[in-house]
C-alpha cells in the first residue's frame, strides 16, 4: 500500500526535523529539482539535492520549522511554515512556503519560497552571498 500524500508530508517534514540529508534526499526522484527561489541555481538529481540539504544544514546548523498549513491536491501539495534558526550567530525567523511536485512517490520538483529581504534584516548577510560563498 502506497502512503497518502499527507502521511508522505509527514515523514518528509520528520526528516528535516532530525536533519537527515539521506533521508530527504531518497524522498526525491533520480532527476529531482529543488529550487530555493531567488538566491541560486535549482539544485538538479538526488545527489545535487542532498549536497543542497547539507549546505543549507551547515550554514544554519538549528534549522527548524515550524508548520502553518498545508495544502494536497491530487500529485502536489504545498507547505506554509516558519523558518528559524542561527546564521553569522544571529537567529532569524522568516516566512516560507514549498510547492511539492510528485511523481511515482518521490518528489520530483520542490520550489521553495523564502522572505530572504527579511532573512537580510534580520542577519545583515545578502542570501545570494552565502550560497556563492558555498558554492551553489
Amino acid at each position: 500500500m502506497s502512503k497518502t500524500l499527507v502521511e508522505f508530508a509527514k515523514e518528509y517534514s520528520g526528516a528535516w526535523a532530525v536533519h537527515d540529508p539521506a533521508a530527504i534526499a531518497a524522498m526525491h526522484t533520480d532527476d529531482s529539482v529543488f529550487e530555493l527561489h531567488d538566491v541560486g541555481a535549482p539544485a538538479t538529481g538526488r545527489a545535487a539535492v542532498r549536497e543542497l540539504i547539507e549546505a543549507l544544514l551547515t550554514t544554519v546548523p538549528d534549522l527548524r520549522f515550524e508548520p502553518k498549513r498545508a495544502h494536497f491536491g491530487a500529485e502536489h501539495f504545498v507547505t506554509e511554515y516558519m523558518m528559524s534558526g542561527t546564521a553569522e550567530r544571529k537567529p532569524f525567523a522568516i516566512a516560507g512556503a514549498d510547492v511539492f511536485t510528485m511523481r511515482d512517490g518521490l518528489v520530483s520538483r520542490k520550489d521553495s519560497y523564502l522572505d530572504w529581504l527579511a532573512y537580510q534584516r534580520q542577519v545583515g548577510i545578502d542570501p545570494v552571498a552565502t550560497f556563492k560563498a558555498l558554492g551553489r
